[in-house]
């Protein structure tokens, strides 16, 4: 899978990369909730799943990478004299877990869906840093931007292949294809926004 579109079947809307180096404070703001929870994400993965060996080691020292990414966004933020703000509603990811996650199922299978709806997430995000790190007009958060991009790139890999640790490949395949389908389709009506990551 290409680093431009690591596998997504939609890319970004080319207006969103205009609108958001127009709005660059608001969009590192919302860039710096995403990291918080992309890190609080992992924490609850290892909550949940404290009897996964393999899932524990292998997210904990992304927990302390994705804090790390947070610090670094708060620090691109008061360079600027930007508050960080209240926690902003993130509507892509709250219509990936409604439409994606399972209440009900083997314990396995739950899981892995975590793990895509992570992975999903991720992709999203590193294909927008690209977007940031190639045609924003700050210079300096053009280098920062491609610096997360290279250190994330291999993060919706790294969920997958968990769930793969768990579960056949096969079936996980075959449920990342449903996922990037259904996330096609929320991408496609989502409103092209100034004020968020996703």
């Amino acid at each position: 899978m290409s680093l431009t579109t690591l596998g997504l079947e939609l890319p970004t809307d080319p207006r969103w990369v205009d609108i958001a180096g127009m709005n660059i404070g608001e969009i590192l703001i919302d860039h710096a909730w995403c990291e918080q929870k992309a890190a609080s994400s992992c924490i609850s993965l290892i909550v949940m799943y404290t009897d996964k060996v393999e899932l524990v080691d292998v997210l904990t020292p992304i927990v302390a990478e994705e804090w790390g990414h947070f610090q670094r966004v708060l620090k691109e933020l008061r360079k600027r004299n930007i508050r960080l703000g209240r926690q902003r509603k993130d509507e892509y990811v709250n219509e990936l877990r409604s439409r994606l996650r399972r209440s009900i199922g083997d314990q396995h299978e739950q899981m892995m869906d975590n793990l895509l709806i992570n992975a999903l997430i991720e992709a999203r995000s590193c294909e927008r840093f690209k977007l940031l790190s190639e045609h924003i007009a700050d210079v300096s958060l053009r280098k920062f931007y491609r610096e997360l991009m290279i250190s994330e790139a291999g993060h919706y890999r790294t969920f997958i292949e968990l769930a793969e640790t768990y579960l056949p490949a096969s079936r996980v395949r075959e449920r990342w294809k449903e996922f990037l389908a259904v996330e096609a389709d929320i991408m496609a009506t989502m409103d092209v926004r100034a004020d968020r990551m996703h």
